[in-house]
């Protein structure tokens, strides 16, 4: 039986994936495009997140598409504004009919012989078992599970009265209209759901183990509309765009070098929109340096607002147990609760959990460095998309479809079928793929690619730095080796001919 084949085969169709199959169809208009998604829709984290005040922390000029200006009046947009800018964007580009939803990838095999991908999927609505074949493969589907997020083993929790649940797998039919709420954790989901609960619970606690830093942010940026008064719409989302970016480059910059001063910077920050008196080291001083972890941004101050009108707490401690009523605490102290929500974190799963196999061997992702942070060594005719830790996601996003659209076409102006990042330099040390505190990504960077010491293999987290390496750099890089369709390889002298190598 013949497989239906493709071009290039994109899994996952939110943020990532309408994005690089926007680029895609726009500058390499003869590929047979297809996106297989595991949901029944488009949107991806945006679609799957509905606690209440879901909402991004990065700015919209720069979360937003570079190709498609971001045009609603919130610089940090809630989920459902968001959703719906990414599902316009599939809809105007025609993307939405090239999408087939309720495609789980769960294996995807490179055969040198026939030099494309067999991919295997299952049906999420039927069982069924769906094969196919691409010359390239593209993992949009970001990098942590969808299933589930993450919650520690919590002594006593099988006593607790109350409601337990994680913000992953919210339920709509949540009422906490009067109740005393506990969101245990101190990341961007908690001071995001903290005040957006305060209104309408009776009280709302965040307990956390140690205090993150918390910077507020203008809900609108004056800047923008400023410049769509004054300019045509395209160049003033471009002007606020790079602005933005500068601002944050220059933020985090700061931080690296001077991390002493931002930090007393941002403790003066919190402590001028906070009562009097109010215990600012002990809930908002972490034993970190900023951006050690990122910074969680709120808009207008609105957490600092709720802890100021009474309506919100923080409480900085230990869980001891659970009890039949809420919580006791390592200080022996209690808090009584009607539901308890975990915003501890999710688990993070690279290429959407499938398995990769390159020419009969498994791909054990720990053993491959990263090329360009969207390549894996010696793994043929794929790509896959990580975001800034340090920055919006979809900056990398776009440099990460940009950099894939010229390789192709680098590739088919040269009659090229295979292309794969080799590692020549024996001495290359390895390091983690992420220098980033945060709890999720300690928890998984055994299981992660490593990135090398040295440009191509080590990650960029500076935008700037990375349009002109990945928009501008050369594709032949003496890196990349590239095969013909008459199976010549072209590389740099004297390396090795070999294709079919698994580990990096």
């Amino acid at each position: 039986m013949t497989l239906e084949h493709v071009d290039v085969l994109i899994v996952g169709a939110g943020l990532s994936g309408v994005g690089a199959a926007h680029e895609l169809q726009t500058r390499c208009p003869s590929k047979r495009l297809l996106l297989l998604e595991a949901r029944d829709c488009i949107g991806g984290t945006w679609d799957l997140f509905r606690y209440p005040g879901i909402r991004s922390d990065s700015d919209m000029y720069t979360l937003g598409y570079r190709f498609r200006p971001w045009k609603g009046d919130r610089a940090l947009a809630d989920g459902p504004a968001i959703l719906e800018y990414v599902r316009e964007t599939a809809r105007e580009a025609g993307i939405d009919q090239k999408i087939r939803f309720h495609h789980k990838v769960v294996r995807a095999s490179w055969s040198s012989d026939a030099r494309r991908w067999t991919v295997e999927a299952v049906r999420t609505d039927t069982g069924e078992q769906v094969r196919l074949t691409a010359s390239f493969l593209y993992n949009c589907s970001g990098y942590y599970r969808y299933e589930a997020g993450y919650t520690p083993e919590f002594p006593g929790i099988e006593r607790f009265q109350g409601q337990v649940l994680h913000p992953q797998l919210w339920p709509e039919s949540l009422d906490y209209r009067g109740k005393k709420v506990i969101v245990i954790g101190s990341g961007a989901t908690a001071v995001t759901l903290v005040p957006s609960m305060a209104d309408e619970a009776a009280h709302v606690t965040m307990l956390q183990r140690s205090p993150t830093y918390i910077i507020s942010v203008p809900g609108r940026d004056p800047l923008a509309r400023l410049m769509r008064d004054h300019l045509p719409e395209e160049l003033a989302y471009a002007v606020t765009r790079w602005k933005n970016i500068t601002l944050n480059a220059a933020l985090y910059q700061l931080c690296q070098r001077r991390p002493r001063l931002v930090r007393g910077l941002l403790r003066a920050a919190v402590k001028h929109q906070l009562p009097p008196g109010y215990d600012v080291d002990t809930h908002f001083n972490p034993r970190y340096d900023p951006w050690d972890q990122r910074l969680c941004a709120v808009p207008d101050g609105d957490l600092f607002k709720a802890i100021s009108r009474g309506k919100v707490s923080i409480v900085t401690d230990t869980i001891e147990t659970f009890t039949e009523t809420g919580l006791r605490l390592t200080s022996g102290a209690t808090l009584d609760a009607d539901i308890v929500v975990t915003a501890t974190g999710f688990t993070l799963q690279m290429m959407g959990g499938a398995e990769l196999v390159v020419d009969g061997r498994p791909v054990d992702l720990s053993e491959h460095l990263t090329y360009k942070g969207m390549m894996l060594s010696d793994v043929p005719n794929s790509a896959f998309t990580i975001g800034y830790t340090n920055s919006s996601w979809t900056l990398k996003a776009d440099l990460v479809a940009d950099y894939v659209c010229r390789l192709l076409n680098h590739m088919d102006a040269r009659g090229q079928e295979v292309c794969v990042a080799r590692n020549r330099d024996h001495g290359m040390k390895r390091s983690p793929l992420m220098d980033f505190g945060a709890g999720y990504v300690k928890r998984s960077l055994a299981g992660l690619p490593k990135q090398g010491s040295k440009w191509p293999w080590k990650l960029g987290m500076n935008y700037a730095v990375d349009v002109v390496r990945l928009r501008h750099g050369e594709i032949d890089d003496g890196v990349m080796e590239f095969t013909s369709a008459r199976r010549e390889p072209q590389q740099a002298a004297g390396a090795a001919p070999t294709l079919g190598a698994a580990t990096g």
